[in-house]
């Protein structure tokens, strides 16, 4: 229902527009004086207002005015029996809806009362609406995330499963997809990347090794020396990796990165020879974790070398071989935060 405040110091005006608008279906309140009338749409919520002008002790234009500052959609309607032109125009600048004149004819009032209802009424549909459509976008939004975090746990098992899945097939380097993974995000967070970057590297280097899928048990698991047509079998992997994983729904980077892990800065590495800025960040960082993390950890063809010789090893082919700003901070993780290699399964993110 339509609420109407009435200001007027006259009493046969209160109470004639009262019975006009209650008669109309409206419901109405009245105040004697501008004072009370202010207090009235301070404490209730009016769609329409009107007053008089010319009263004792606060005018017309003056209640609108305080009216004004609180409420910008409230329809206001000005009457008065001293109609000028000054107080016209004053009214409308003071934000006045509508001008009626003294003595007021009853149709004409229903008329102006009913044009600013149907104001209000559009205005209270469009309120509606984009409230509604707020509150379809917010439910959307919801939808949306609980359906992103459901398939990032998905794609995430489905990570941690194929990590096992290598490990099973190589269980000689055991725990290996998992260090470097850890040790990648690691090196990522120290060059300030955003946690979304580290968590989506770390998930990368859990599976960088799928490739090894294809190559024969007996030969990854083989002690001592391999042959040179063993080692090529080996070697493509990346590239195995890399197929394998550009059919999959993952970001393209997985594949590009999986495929890159054995590249070199100087393009001496292998599938492709790809060098400098050809190589994927994401790439250069799991290249390094990777030498690092193999030269750490025992191997079916020889010892672990250890952490010193392992930071040799980058420190000697810094800009060469691989990313110099990658091995700076692999170096300070190490030295400066005591970094140790960590085998457990940790937060991985898939941006979809």
């Amino acid at each position: 229902m339509i609420k109407v405040l009435i200001v007027d110091d006259e009493m046969s005006i209160r109470e004639t527009l009262c019975t006009f608008l209650q008669h109309a279906g409206y419901h109405v309140d009245t105040a004697e004086n501008a004072i009370k009338g202010r207090e009235l749409f301070d404490t209730s919520d009016f769609d329409i207002v009107v007053t008089d002008i010319i009263m004792p002790r606060m005018t017309g234009i003056e209640l609108m005015e305080h009216m004004r500052k609180t409420n910008s959609v409230c329809r206001i309607l000005v009457m008065t029996g001293e109609a000028t032109v000054e107080t016209a125009a004053q009214a409308v600048k003071m934000g006045a809806n509508g001008y009626l004149n003294k003595p007021i004819l009853k149709a004409d009032f229903l008329a102006e009362i009913a044009d600013n209802t149907e104001v209000i009424l559009a205005q209270k549909l469009k309120r509606l609406e984009e409230m509604e459509k707020d509150l379809y976008r917010d439910q959307l939004e919801d939808m949306v995330l609980s359906r992103t975090e459901s398939l990032n746990k998905s794609m995430a098992s489905i990570i941690y499963l194929l990590a096992n899945v290598v490990e099973h097939r190589d269980p000689y380097t055991s725990g290996h997809q998992r260090r470097v993974g850890n040790l990648a995000a690691a090196i990522a967070q120290k060059l300030k990347h955003p946690k979304d970057f580290c968590n989506m590297v770390r998930a990368i280097g859990y599976i960088h090794d799928i490739g090894k899928i294809v190559v024969p048990t007996e030969i990854l698991s083989k002690p001592g020396k391999i042959s040179d047509i063993e080692y090529k079998l080996i070697q493509q992997h990346s590239q195995s990796g890399y197929d394998m994983l550009s059919k999959v729904v993952l970001p393209e980077n997985f594949a590009i990165a999986v495929g890159q892990h054995h590249e070199r800065m100087d393009g001496s590495g292998y599938p492709n020879n790809r060098k400098g800025e050809e190589i994927l960040m994401e790439s250069h960082i799991l290249i390094v974790a990777d030498v690092v993390e193999a030269m750490m950890s025992h191997r079916p063809y020889r010892p672990a070398l250890g952490i010193d010789r392992a930071l040799e090893e980058i420190t000697i082919n810094r800009t060469t071989k691989y990313h110099p700003q990658v091995v700076d901070a692999c170096i300070n993780l190490f030295k400066d935060n005591h970094y140790t290699l960590d085998d457990s399964f940790g937060e991985v993110h898939i941006p979809l």
